[in-house]
């Protein structure tokens, strides 16, 4: 047998790695069950994967990383990384990502809510070609109002990035590693995960289930950071604010324009003489007060992307780590360097 033969011998009988990304926050009651539930199905539903679990912990108050620390110590398959503080869940969500080594990644919230059942059908999607294959929540445990509300805002969102993401289309996902790659060459500041990656698929299918009860523990997104998270997702993928701004701002100086004519053409050729209208002069002043208020906020957000983005910060700070072979760097969770777009074309061709 030739070396090249040999070769493909070892890449056949190779088994895809699957990495798991778990991204927690005070979670010392979830991660063994959900450890215990990953383990449970590779072993017994999809045995012809290996996979890693690696945990992205935002600097958890309580004793989480002292728990996933002796999972670890038993189990090599599972990688631990703490920050040295909390980052927020779309910048951990980016660094597991960034971490992973696997063919593919799946994303997976540690309280059991989305069920690592469901692996078996993502795993056969993308073994079907799939690039991208989203958890579609058939229902939520949440007043309706709320559902409608989630529902705009995924249509909203759909609009601004082309389609790309799906109605009820959650966090818990597969991505494959060609995705993975195109992660390592964005440098964004404010990451917005979900919609990035839906962006970036090629192939995107989605996959309905329903959402269990949390086991336990409570939700870290309540209704007021719900609200910051739209504001982001809005932000990360579109301008329209700052459009929105300048069409009312377009419409208010016209409807003045229109208005002062009206006052003119009544005095000269009617004789009409117009009362003082104090109260009328206050609130069109505090109106036009509160819209510059507003707009000077929206572009205030821009531009305060724009300063924090210039900056180049590192996306996260790691603390400690467990299981990571030689350590985790700077270099492994932050974006690749800018090249030229010849040198990009030569270092894919000498890849392939």
């Amino acid at each position: 047998m030739d070396g090249a033969t040999r070769a493909d011998a070892v890449l056949e009988k190779r088994r895809p790695l699957i990495s798991i990304i778990c991204p927690v926050f005070n979670e010392e009651d979830n991660v063994a069950n959900l450890h215990a539930e990953v383990s449970r199905v590779f072993e017994n539903a999809v045995p012809d994967y290996d996979h890693e679990l690696i945990f992205t912990d935002n600097h958890s108050t309580d004793d989480t990383f002292g728990r996933l620390s002796q999972i670890a110590e038993k189990d090599p398959r599972v990688r631990v990384a703490r920050f040295a503080r909390n980052f927020g869940f779309h910048k951990s969500v980016m660094t597991g990502y960034r971490l992973a080594s696997g063919d593919a990644a799946i994303q997976i919230d540690c309280d059991l809510q989305d069920p690592p059942d469901l692996f078996v059908e993502f795993l056969q999607h993308w073994e079907d070609g799939h690039d991208a294959v989203v958890g579609v929540r058939r229902n939520r445990d949440e007043p309706k109002v709320l559902q409608t509300m989630r529902n705009a805002f995924y249509h909203l969102m759909n609009k601004l990035a082309g389609d790309s993401m799906l109605v009820g289309g959650g966090d818990f996902r597969l991505i494959d590693r060609s995705i993975l790659d195109q992660l390592r060459w964005i440098d964004d500041v404010q990451p917005y995960t979900r919609g990035l990656t839906s962006s970036l698929a090629r192939r995107q299918i989605g996959v309905p289930f329903d959402r269990k009860a949390r086991q336990h523990g409570e939700s870290k997104y309540p209704l007021r950071r719900l609200f910051g998270l739209a504001a982001e997702g809005v932000l990360a993928h579109s301008i329209l604010p700052l459009r929105i701004a300048s069409f009312v701002g377009l419409l208010i100086a016209v409807a003045t324009v229109l208005l002062t004519g009206g006052y003119l053409i009544g005095g000269i050729f009617f004789g009409s003489e117009w009362p003082s209208g104090f109260s009328t002069l206050v609130v069109l002043t505090l109106f036009g007060i509160g819209l510059n208020a507003i707009f000077l906020g929206v572009i205030g957000e821009y531009v305060g992307r724009l300063y924090l983005q210039m900056q180049k910060r590192p996306m996260t700070i790691i603390e400690q780590t467990a299981n990571f072979p030689s350590g985790v760097s700077e270099h492994s969770i932050k974006a690749a360097p800018k090249t030229s777009a010849s040198e990009q074309i030569e270092t894919e061709s000498e890849l392939s």
